[in-house]
């Protein structure tokens, strides 16, 4: 059984973001005392959302200065500690990191809990170095944690989105220990992208969100080429047109990495197989204004079947090609503008969306500057999944409060 608190506890909000550990901690019973952030746009978004106006960079912060609290949450950016220390003469490996940020406020206020997120990478990060030195430092300043960091998705929870994040949750050695975590992904919740799609009826400004005629006439080019291609399966590698071609004699293909050479050699078998076919369509394909770079270039991410259509699945335009993915739950929301592109409903997902995604509620105001709210959504911590590990990190405490 999950005892809550039965007072309102508080915590404190480090590299807050837009505020997803704030919606978890509130929803819980927290009270938010302290928040900070270094970007001044997600700064603003914070205080319209919460009447908090947070500071800027925590570094120039005295530990001092910070209320006291009983739990401290941040989602921090990973570094490699090894320059930062050894390297470096210092004695302690997080110095010149915004962890060490971190653990000198943990060292000063020793709060009884502590939630961390960062990316999945973290977890192999500098060969598993990165971790170690987390782990060990947490320990030694006094904190209780899994041997290993928990990887965890919203997917598996029945939110539409692959988001492989690692958390680390950490309680008080005084007061108690971390119990196992353990999630049966085999019984992970089906997803579906419906669950936080808006009606296009319902979106105000709904053509700034439509993909242009030139990007659908590309998709039905690609459609086109995905349809008539013979081949024993759907191509598993990265499809580039200006490799659609005969291998030039002159050019020595060992100048390159083993895993281009192989995409290239593929691209050509490819070619070779479908040569009269793909020469008419790349004739075709090269009057349309945007196929060119990325956009002349394709993966197929969406499993095999016998009728491929880009336009019942979900795709991104990325530097490496255009990726396409199964409908069934959307990619990680990340800070660059690659937003996904909805096939069945010929546009991009809005920012509202985006906040669904992340678990946000509709309530929740975003940046008006759409880009700013795409890269503040793509930055956030999912809030379904902080208030789960931080549940599972106050199971069996019965007061949070000193």
């Amino acid at each position: 059984m999950i005892l809550m608190p039965k007072r309102m506890f508080k915590f404190i909000d480090l590299f807050a973001g837009i505020g997803g550990f704030h919606q978890a901690m509130t929803s819980l019973g927290g009270k938010c005392v302290f928040a900070s952030d270094i970007d001044e746009d997600c700064r603003k978004t914070y205080e319209i959302n919460y009447g908090i106006k947070p500071v800027g960079d925590i570094t120039k912060i005295d530990a001092s200065d910070i209320p006291g609290h009983d739990c401290l949450c941040a989602g921090f950016p990973c570094q490699s500690f090894s320059k930062a220390g050894k390297r470096l003469g210092f004695d302690d490996e997080t110095k010149g990191t915004l962890f060490f940020d971190i653990c000198r406020i943990l060292e000063y206020h020793k709060p009884k809990f502590a939630l961390l997120e960062n990316v999945r990478n973290l977890a192999s990060h500098d060969k598993g170095k990165t971790w170690r030195v987390i782990h060990d430092k947490l320990e030694k300043i006094g904190y209780n944690l899994l041997p290993e960091p928990v990887i965890f998705s919203p997917h598996y929870i029945g939110i539409p989105q692959h988001r492989e994040r690692v958390y680390i949750m950490c309680v008080r050695k005084d007061i108690g220990d971390i119990q196992p975590f353990v999630f049966d992904k085999k019984k992970k919740k089906e997803c579906t992208i419906e669950s936080i799609l808006i009606k296009d009826t319902d979106i105000p400004n709904l053509s700034d969100y439509r993909i242009s005629h030139d990007m659908e006439d590309l998709i039905d080019l690609w459609n086109e080429f995905l349809q008539n291609i013979v081949v024993d399966k759907l191509p598993g590698f990265p499809i580039w047109s200006d490799r659609l071609c005969d291998l030039n004699p002159n050019e020595d293909l060992s100048q390159y990495p083993n895993w281009k050479q192989n995409f290239i050699r593929k691209n050509n078998e490819l070619y070779v197989a479908n040569r009269e076919f793909v020469d008419n369509w790349l004739s075709k394909a090269k009057l349309n204004p945007l196929f060119y770079g990325a956009k002349a270039k394709l993966e197929w991410q969406a499993g095999q079947t016998m009728h491929p259509d880009i336009w019942n699945q979900i795709f991104q335009l990325r530097p490496s090609g255009i990726r396409v993915k199964v409908n069934s739950y959307f990619p990680a929301l990340v800070a660059i503008v690659q937003t996904s592109i909805i096939g069945s409903r010929r546009r991009f997902l809005t920012p509202r969306e985006c906040a669904r995604l992340q678990s946000f509620p509709d309530s929740f105001r975003p940046d008006v500057k759409t880009i700013q709210a795409y890269k503040q959504f793509g930055n956030a911590v999912n809030v379904e999944c902080v208030k789960l590990f931080a549940k599972h990190m106050f199971k069996g405490i019965k007061n949070i409060r000193e």
